[in-house]
């Protein structure tokens, strides 16, 4: 199927490895220009010399840090300069640390906010003047299923991913009418790095193998498959999904 992706451009944060590196590479791969963010420069610069050498595409490599407005203000500037703006934006943020209630303080909970809600806000509104100019425009936001339901341990995850989504799902309706279609996906359990990192030595293929257990689909799910599914709603052929929250998650949610 062909997308519609060639010369659009697409910024893609948390792009350095995992989900975030999956789907610069595929919406590299089907013709769009790729302007890659993440914390980690030298693992950045690595990730957007693969990009480019397996794609051929146009890369940009820049270290940012989603929780400053001032490094998103650059990515914003970049891209028009470079590319002459921004048609798609993929917003991967970081996850809020792991902890049950008794061990959340406040300091903790308004990280996982900056993590989640004012990211999203803030990236929203540097990419927004860019595709209103061109009254076309993707977004698509990678969450955690702790929109749909609490996950045991990830108090300040399961305090603010939910925002995350009512304000895309909110924009959703406001921004259609420029031409602007925004999305969530929720994935499940991906057998990313930093997943197999959660398990160490001996224990962790006894890990991996309960993690796969527990889903119906008897498996756990590759960065590539989540990519698939986002790199679809950023494309023309996504014309008329809108306010979606999509989880790719193999059933591993229980709710309808």
């Amino acid at each position: 199927m062909e997308l519609g992706l060639k010369e659009k451009t697409a910024l893609v944060t948390a792009a350095s490895r995992g989900i975030g590196y999956a789907c610069a590479e595929t919406l590299a791969r089907e013709g769009a220009n790729v302007l890659i963010c993440a914390r980690s420069e030298a693992a950045l610069i690595e990730a957007g010399d693969r990009i480019r050498k397996e794609t051929g595409a146009r890369v940009i490599a820049k270290t940012a840090d989603v929780t400053r407005k001032a490094d998103i203000d650059e990515l914003a500037r970049i891209a028009a300069a470079e590319f002459g703006g921004i048609d798609i934006l993929i917003a991967i943020g970081g996850s809020p640390t792991r902890s049950a209630f008794a061990e959340t303080d406040e300091e903790r909970l308004r990280q996982g906010f900056e993590m989640t809600v004012l990211a999203v806000f803030r990236l929203v509104n540097a990419v927004l003047p860019q595709m209103r100019a061109k009254k076309w425009g993707r977004v698509v936001t990678v969450q955690s299923r702790s929109v749909k339901e609490p996950v045991p341990g990830l108090t300040a995850s399961n305090a603010t991913r939910p925002g995350a989504a009512g304000l895309i799902k909110q924009l959703s309706q406001e921004l259609a009418v420029d031409g602007i279609l925004l999305n969530t996906i929720l994935p499940g359990r991906i057998l990313t790095d930093r997943f197999r990192e959660a398990a160490s030595g001996a224990a962790k293929q006894s890990y991996l193998e309960v993690q796969a257990a527990e889903l119906p689909i008897g498996r756990l799910g590759s960065a590539q498959e989540v990519a698939n599914a986002v790199v679809f709603l950023a494309s023309e052929r996504a014309s008329y999904i809108n306010g979606v929250t999509l989880a790719v998650d193999g059933g591993l949610i229980r709710s309808i």
